[in-house]
């Protein structure tokens, strides 16, 4: 795939990642978001990541196109318990006092024995905590060490209709990657034109507005059944991409990750 090409698929999923993020109706099962990532959240989390059914489920992921087999897969967590943050809707609507992001879930880097990585999402649900997605690559680590460095104390978190990462403090937004870069330029912007911008673009999307009402916010899959036995089955459906983790019973969006060249890859 081209970089056009990808990032016109960029603009054609954004309605999708809206309702992951805004709430709106088509998302089959929304995911709980984690209050605070507290040292007891952190180690909830951990744990979900780390549980045998979730490795079994990563050796069959990781397996999927045939790189490794399920049996030399191997999985291990690494590292620590990052907290993901979004664009958040109430800041986007204009809500007095609003953060800029809000707290999504917290991520679990899960790495195979040929060094493949992904992301392991982790929520805590009506069943405890869970792993609702895996999505490829090591974005939400990679970025959380670059915002860290770029601006220490800042909160890094994630514009997804765009794919673009930043790192924000005080008034200023800051980019950290190519996408946020396009968005803001090299040198950010004040949290008032970062606010404006993000008003403009997805002001009319939110939960309630005709957009999201009728259903132009398409592109996931139902939750599959758990398989027999009660594991975690990984099904990869739908035109986005979705990945649904029969155990959590929550239906998700499998990012596409842009490599260094431009192009798109599961």
């Amino acid at each position: 795939m081209t970089a056009k090409t990808a990032r016109a698929a960029a603009v054609a999923l954004a309605a999708a990642a809206l309702t992951a993020v805004l709430g709106g109706p088509a998302s089959a099962a929304p995911v709980p978001q984690p209050q605070t990532a507290t040292a007891e959240n952190r180690a909830a989390a951990h744990e979900a990541a780390a549980a045998a059914d979730t490795l079994a489920t990563l050796s069959r992921f990781f397996a999927r196109e045939g790189k490794v087999s399920v049996a030399a897969a191997r999985p291990r967590i690494e590292g620590d318990v990052v907290p993901v943050s979004y664009l958040a809707p109430e800041f986007v609507a204009g809500k007095a006092g609003a953060a800029v992001a809000r707290l999504e879930f917290l991520a679990s880097e899960a790495v195979s024995s040929d060094g493949q990585k992904a992301a392991l999402w982790t929520a805590k649900t009506g069943a405890g905590w869970q792993v609702v997605n895996i999505a490829t690559g090591d974005d939400e680590f990679r970025y959380a060490r670059l915002g860290a460095a770029k601006l220490p104390g800042g909160t890094v978190f994630r514009e997804p209709q765009i794919d673009a990462w930043y790192v924000t403090g005080g008034e200023r937004v800051l980019p950290l990657d190519e996408d946020a870069v396009r968005a803001v330029g090299p040198a950010g912007v004040s949290l008032g034109a970062y606010r404006a911008r993000v008003v403009k673009a997805y002001g009319d999307k939110l939960p309630g507005s005709a957009y999201a009402e009728g259903g132009m916010a398409g592109g996931f899959a139902e939750a599959a059944p758990p398989p027999p036995g009660g594991g975690p089955g990984v099904v990869l459906a739908g035109g986005a991409g979705a990945l649904a983790l029969g155990a959590a019973g929550a239906a998700a969006l499998l990012r596409r990750r842009r490599t260094a060249g431009g192009t798109s890859q599961r």
